[in-house]
Formats: structure tokens, C-alpha cells, sequence
């Protein structure tokens, strides 16, 4: 259990102690801390005071429509799937813009259970698991979310009723009360759904019921000692569904400053391996880049989620301090090679030919910079910021962001968890130079020191994405009040 240390009698606390979490004035709000991280920042639409009818202040209206009768069931839920040629479609949109990012799902075998389904009569297929049917439904979802040919209000209806199916049917299927992989996987999606849809709030709701049910299934157990007579596939996908529910818990509780969930595991990381003699192998490198991903969320998870949480300083020493950015650099090196020596015009030529592996490698460094921004951003009374590696890892992580705008315009706009990481790393830029800029000589320091200079840049350049996404067809609110946000800082 993390606990807070001991008050000493006559110490005031000190001011919020992570440069990534100061304050700011806009609006309605004078957010301080990590609570600004969950009530203010979280999408910053609208400024609200936290009340108990909108935990983070969006997405107010439930997110599922009801569309169903008391009496329809499973066949009401598969009554509404699109003609297959549409719903294969759908499928291939989320097959490329969704599982590079979350490889959770073996298409192979998916794709397997999906055609039989088709195949069969519509009575037969009215007793299918209604979890997978879930499933389906919520991958139509997010697939729809990366459309690009129809308009925006078409494609946000069409795909909040795919979500609405989804739920539909887990319920239906008393997902509450009956847990499967394939209820599991599907939960994990809607929540990454809700988050994107502009619900964040029920996204973190649903994600607690989803923490609950993969508990309940065992799946944070070494498959070795709770299924030993399972095949090596079976436990293969357990491990990779427990690592999915574990970086959706951790990385999102990192933009929460909320306390973690996926805290108990007898899991390993290196018992997820590739598995050459099995018919229904991984991709080598979807396994490195989950490997990758599971490693960094361990170490986050204890180090910066849990203090954070609390509003304690990731680092109390100057020694801590090293320990820690040790540790951060022993996983960057865990890392294969084509995840770490990229620069921009290397993955706009990898991005012809490789865009899963540059999806990957943008997703992965964000995810590693951003949490190695807060480490350097941590401040105690024997610890400063550290301002240049502060600086230095905010401008690789919001990099990721600035590529991923350039090489996937479409897709940046729809994926909320990286856009609000960039807004973040964009706050903490300002709040390390505004800081600078009242210690003597600052003023100068800004206007010469390189760093300094690209770390301003930054900002104009998260401002300018953000004017395009606030702009046409698709404008975005959020992006007009996060303009609002940064353009203090100039």
C-alpha cells in the first residue's frame, strides 16, 4: 500500500510536487495538482467544480442509446449487424488503425470464429456466445471511428450504435455475473471506445467493472499454476489479455493521477514468448512491442502511478532520482531496435511500406517519454526539477505526437489518449518555462539557451495542430479550449 509519510510537526507541504501538475487559470477553474490531471484536465470541456453527476466534467448523457426491447434478446442484437461486405470492411479499419496500437486480439483464430458465424443459418447463429457477438459489435465501433469517407456526425452515429450493440449484448450474455476471454477483450475496447467518444468519465467506470471481471477469471494468475493442463496458445492469449488490461489500467491511470487497479499478478513478462511450432503463431514483433509495453507499464505502475495518486514526489532523493532514470533506461534498452532509433524522416519513409511497425514505435515512445518526463519533473525538498531532462523527454514524447499528426492526420484526431498526453506534455513545457522565467537571467536563458527555444516552439506547434483540429467539419471543442490553455504560456 502506498502511504504518505508521516507529518512532521510545523513542515508546511510543499507546492505540487511534479512540474507537470502545476496550475493554471482558465475559465471557471483554478486546477492544482494531480486532482487537476482527473477533474480539470481530463478533455478540459467544460470547466466544471467536480460534482457527483459528472466525475471529470464530460460526456454528461449515458454513452449507450437505448435502442432495445425487454424482450429481444441476442437475436434483437444481431438483427442490426451490417450486410458482411460492410461489416468486413469495418473490420479491416480496425485491424489497422486499432490492434497495431492494442494487439490483443490473434486475427487468425478471430477471423476463424467471425466466418464460421457467418456461416451459419440465422437461427444457429441466434445461439452464439453474445460475447462474441460483443465483440464484434465493439470492434465495428471503433473501426467506424476511423473511417475517413463518410462525415462526422455519420460516422460518430453509426458507431455509438455499434457500441450500443456491444453493450447490449454483453449484457444480454450477463456479462456482471459471467466472465469469459472473449467478454473480457470486448470490455477492454469499450473502454478505449468511451474514451475516444468523448466519455471518459463512464470509460473509467466501465474499466472498473472490466478490473473486476479479469480478477474474478483468474487472468492476473500465472496460466502455469491456475490452467497447467492448457495448451501453449491458451496461456499465451490469457498472458496477452492480462497485459491488456493491465496497460489500459496503468497508462490511463498516469493521465489521471488515479490510483492503480492491476496491482496484484503472478504474471511474468518473459513467459510471453513466440511460439514458432504453433499454426497459430504471433507476429514476432507485435510480441517485442508488447513486451515493451508490459515492462514500462510494470515500472510505471509502482513508481509514478501509485505516488502520484497521492500527490507524493516520484523521487525523494537525489539518489532515488538516479535509481529511478536507471531503471527507465534499462527497459528504453529492452526495447528492439526499430522501436528506438527512428527519427521523423525515417518513419515517413518506413510509413509506405511498415505503417503497423511505425504505429507501434510512435504509441511505444509517447508512453515511454512522457513517463520519463514526470520522473525528471518530480520535486521534493532534497530533490529539484530537473529542468533540461524535464524539457528534453517532453520533446521526444510530444515528437510522437507531432509525427503521428503528420503521417496519420485521421487517426491522431480520433485517439483522445494520445492527444491528451500531448496537451500534458505541452502544460508541462510551459510550466518549466514560466518557471524559468522568474529566476534571474531567465528571460535571457529562454531567448538563447537552444533548449529553451525548441521547448516554446513545441508549444506553437501543439497550438497549430490543435487550430486544425478546432477548425471544419470535424471541429473540435476540446481543441479550442486546450488552445486557450497553452496559448498562457506565450
Amino acid at each position: 500500500m502506498t502511504k504518505p509519510p508521516k507529518k512532521k510537526p510545523g513542515v508546511v507541504k510543499a507546492s505540487t510536487p511534479n512540474a507537470a501538475d502545476r496550475g493554471f487559470t482558465t475559465g471557471r477553474i483554478n486546477a492544482l495538482g494531480s486532482v487537476a490531471t482527473s477533474t480539470g484536465l481530463f478533455s478540459n470541456v467544460p470547466y466544471s467544480s467536480p460534482g457527483s453527476s459528472n466525475v471529470f466534467g464530460i460526456g454528461s448523457e449515458h454513452p449507450f442509446a437505448n435502442y432495445w426491447t425487454c424482450d429481444g434478446g441476442l437475436p434483437e442484437v444481431i438483427s442490426v449487424l451490417p450486410d458482411k461486405m460492410q461489416a468486413d470492411i469495418l473490420l479491416g479499419r480496425y485491424f489497422e488503425c486499432v490492434d497495431p496500437v492494442y494487439p490483443m486480439l490473434h486475427r487468425q483464430t478471430f477471423y476463424a470464429d467471425y466466418e464460421h458465424f457467418w456461416s451459419l443459418n440465422p437461427q444457429e447463429r441466434n445461439r452464439e456466445d453474445a460475447a462474441f457477438v460483443a465483440l464484434i459489435f465493439v470492434m465495428l465501433a471503433l473501426g467506424t471511428q476511423f473511417v475517413t469517407t463518410t462525415s462526422p456526425r455519420e460516422k460518430k452515429q453509426s458507431a455509438e450504435f455499434y457500441a450500443s450493440a456491444s453493450n447490449q449484448a454483453l449484457r444480454v450474455g450477463s456479462y456482471l455475473s459471467i466472465a469469459s476471454s472473449r467478454s473480457i477483450q470486448a470490455m477492454v475496447l469499450i473502454t478505449y471506445f468511451l474514451i475516444n467518444d468523448n466519455h471518459a468519465s463512464d470509460g473509467w467506470a466501465f474499466a472498473g467493472i472490466l478490473m473486476r471481471q479479469a480478477y474474478a477469471m483468474g487472468l492476473h494468475r500465472d496460466p502455469n499454476i491456475v490452467c497447467p493442463d492448457a495448451s501453449p496458445f491458451e496461456k499465451q492469449q490469457r498472458r496477452k489479455l492480462w497485459q491488456a488490461v493491465l496497460l489500459q489500467d496503468t497508462f490511463l491511470t498516469v493521465l489521471l493521477s488515479l490510483p492503480p487497479n492491476a496491482t496484484h499478478t503472478d504474471v511474468n513478462v518473459e513467459d510471453l514468448v513466440d511460439d514458432d511450432s504453433s499454426i497459430a503463431n504471433d507476429d514476432p514483433t507485435d510480441t517485442a512491442y508488447i513486451r515493451g509495453s508490459w515492462s514500462l507499464a510494470n515500472l510505471v505502475q509502482e513508481t509514478i502511478c501509485s505516488p502520484r495518486s497521492l500527490d507524493l514526489p516520484i523521487c525523494t532523493t537525489a539518489r532515488h532520482r538516479s535509481k529511478l532514470i536507471a531503471d527507465f533506461r534499462s527497459v528504453y534498452r529492452s526495447f528492439p531496435d526499430i522501436f528506438r532509433s527512428w527519427d521523423p524522416d525515417a518513419l515517413a519513409q518506413m510509413a509506405q511500406e511498415k505503417k503497423r511497425i511505425v504505429r507501434q514505435t510512435l504509441f511505444l515512445s509517447s508512453n515511454y517519454f512522457h513517463n520519463l518526463m514526470l520522473v525528471h519533473g518530480s520535486e521534493s525538498p532534497e530533490v529539484p526539477v530537473n529542468v533540461r531532462g524535464t524539457l528534453e523527454a517532453a520533446h521526444d514524447a510530444i515528437t510522437s505526437f507531432f509525427v503521428l499528426f503528420h503521417l496519420f492526420e485521421a487517426e491522431a484526431r480520433v485517439w483522445w489518449v494520445f492527444n491528451h498526453r500531448a496537451f500534458l506534455e505541452a502544460l508541462c513545457i510551459g510550466n518549466v518555462l514560466r518557471e524559468t522565467a522568474r529566476e534571474p537571467g531567465g528571460e535571457e536563458s529562454l531567448a538563447k539557451d537552444p533548449l529553451f527555444v525548441r521547448a516554446k516552439a513545441d508549444i506553437h506547434r501543439m497550438i497549430e495542430i490543435m487550430q486544425l483540429m478546432s477548425q471544419g467539419e470535424q471541429a473540435s471543442e476540446t481543441a479550442r479550449t486546450r488552445i486557450q490553455v497553452l496559448s498562457e504560456f506565450l
